[in-house]
């Protein structure tokens, strides 16, 4: 969908991008500062493949801070962007057909690594009226010998669901009874929390030797760019994680680990400035969304995405295009509306349709005005 909308763009078309996965700021002035710094101290030497020390203590620092969670250096590795965390994580448990439980829905990449290792995805359907969120029966069900992994995210891209922590706590029950199922919990999300405290399911200290925590600096600290990912994991998850690294891509950028640095230690004020705007979108673009005929809109309680059903407009047409699915739909949307958008179908729910809300007050309005112009004229 972004390949298609710079397209239209090179066109001269005004296209108003609602299908960004990144926030819309810059990199706070602080960590700019700590990179430049970096520069002329001329920190510009290949980096231990698991990060330097003084990043995973950082992150060790932030796990205590922000989630009273007691990690040490040696249970820290930090990739190129949390995406390599996740690979790293499955290739190192995964084996031929070992089996893998992900809730729907999931970030899209999360089944697909799987297949990359051999193994089997297993899905769990999730529903909009149990706040796209997975059940502990649902869970336990979905166990079998054959399962290596159950792997989450809260909050959840792309449904913006957060965990409680009771609902963490009936779902670490269920993982009791399984002590050869591993848990990988992607918290890449965690600051961007509309409901309160990010709660962790590593918080469970009888659990915490198979948990393995996805974080990064991309959407907290508006680094995308950066690529500075880690896992906080058992030693020796945490070693098969660094052996794996040292053949793909060895350490990460240097200037970007000292950034890094920066952003974890200190000062968390335009973290929460960030936060505070996006709150403010959320609720106009749920009003928004509102007056939409025929949508129904989950409210994300994290994130910044609303991941309504829009199976309502399936069959129907402008007399010239039918809308078959969510493909279709947000196709029409693209080039009737000009509103890039992410269908359902890549995150398991295709009767769903992704929108971020991480573009300016101004464009978010203009997109859905016309999001709702293009949906009246099919019947």
């Amino acid at each position: 969908m972004a390949k298609l909308g710079r397209e239209l763009r090179g066109k001269g078309i005004d296209v108003i991008d609602l299908s960004l996965g990144e926030p819309d700021f810059d990199t706070p002035q602080h960590i700019k500062d700590a990179a430049i710094k970096a520069i002329n101290d001329n920190w510009s030497h290949y980096t231990p493949v698991a990060g330097y020390l003084e990043l995973r203590e950082a992150v060790c620092f932030k796990l205590k801070r922000d989630n009273n969670l007691d990690y040490k250096p040696e249970n820290i590795v930090v990739s190129t962007g949390a995406k390599q965390s996740l690979a790293n994580t499955i290739f190192a448990l995964v084996d031929d057909d070992d089996e893998v439980i992900i809730p729907t829905p999931y970030w899209v990449t999360y089944s697909e690594l799987v297949k990359m290792a051999r193994g089997k995805v297993v899905e769990i359907r999730t529903h909009a009226d149990a706040c796209f969120k997975v059940t502990p029966e649902q869970v336990e069900a979905a166990i079998t010998s054959r399962t290596k992994l159950f792997m989450f995210s809260s909050p959840c891209n792309p449904s913006g669901a957060v965990y409680s922590k009771e609902e963490l706590s009936a779902l670490a029950d269920v993982f009791r009874r399984y002590p050869e199922v591993f848990i990988l919990s992607d918290e890449i999300y965690e600051y961007i929390n509309f409901v309160g405290r990010h709660e962790s399911i590593a918080q469970f200290d009888d659990l915490k030797d198979r948990i393995i925590l996805v974080n990064g600096l991309s959407k907290g600290f508006a680094m995308t760019g950066w690529r500075v990912g880690y896992i906080a994991a058992h030693t020796e998850v945490a070693k098969a994680c660094e052996k794996l690294q040292g053949q793909f891509t060895s350490g990460p950028n240097s200037i970007a680990q000292r950034a890094g640095i920066a952003a974890l230690t200190t000062d968390l004020k335009p973290t929460f400035e960030m936060v505070k705007e996006f709150t403010s979108r959320r609720k106009r673009v749920l009003e928004l969304a509102k007056q939409i005929p025929g949508l129904q809109c989950f409210e994300p309680g994290g994130a910044f995405y609303i991941f309504p059903d829009m199976s309502f407009y399936y069959g129907k047409t402008d007399g010239n295009i039918t809308i078959r699915n969510a493909s279709d739909l947000c196709m029409y949307l693209l080039n009737t509306a000009h509103v890039s958008s992410v269908m359902g179908d890549a995150f398991g729910e295709p009767d769903c349709v992704r929108f971020s809300f991480a573009n300016s007050m101004q464009n978010i309005e203009r997109g859905w005005e016309r999001i709702l112009g293009a949906l009246k004229k099919l019947s």
